[in-house]
């Protein structure tokens, strides 16, 4: 897998000191309060696993599952397969964790469908944001790293299923990608 990566652009001490910065600020908005960590399957699992237990406060966990790559480089149609149960959402205060915000339809679309189903507040946290790449209006609330338009794997991201357990956020060789 390694020698696949064109380079890496985030060590794991780099995700480390920026989960440890996001769990702060998670930390100070919600202190006091019940709230509930909605992890978005399957890239984010990783991050909101590290991040949960930098958290110090109670919170509950909940799961969404979203795709729209596929085997492709680029987005296509969202697909929403798992929303958590209406018990879960209905009058909650809910942070939304995804591992990138890219056009942002994924986050946008999640975060309408939360409040729908009756969360009080849904704020956004995402591992990367990919600013370059916004096909409408949306910025998360946290963020811990933001990166240039390039095509990202490992910790949790990746590319037509492999590459999410390394341990770092590498840069993918054109040629992996263009093979397909």
């Amino acid at each position: 897998m390694h020698q696949d990566i064109e380079r890496v652009l985030i060590s794991e001490a780099q995700i480390l000191a920026g989960i440890e910065r996001l769990a702060e600020q998670v930390t100070g908005l919600y202190e006091g309060s019940e709230f509930t960590v909605v992890s978005v399957l399957k890239g984010s699992c990783i991050f909101a696993s590290d991040l949960i237990r930098s958290i110090p406060i109670p919170l509950e966990l909940a799961f969404v599952a979203a795709r729209s790559y596929g085997d492709r480089t680029e987005a296509g149609e969202l697909v929403i397969d798992l929303v958590p149960a209406g018990n879960e959402i209905e009058g909650k205060r809910m942070l939304l964790v995804d591992d990138i915000l890219d056009t942002g339809q994924t986050m946008q679309r999640l975060k309408t469908e939360l409040l729908e189903r009756g969360a009080t507040d849904v704020k956004t946290c995402v591992f990367l944001d990919k600013p370059a790449r916004r096909a409408l209006e949306f910025e998360a609330d946290l963020t811990a790293f933001e990166v240039e338009d390039l095509f990202v794997v490992g910790y949790g991201l990746d590319f037509a299923g492999r590459y999410r357990n390394l341990p770092y956020v590498g840069v993918l060789k054109p040629e992996v990608f263009e093979e397909r």
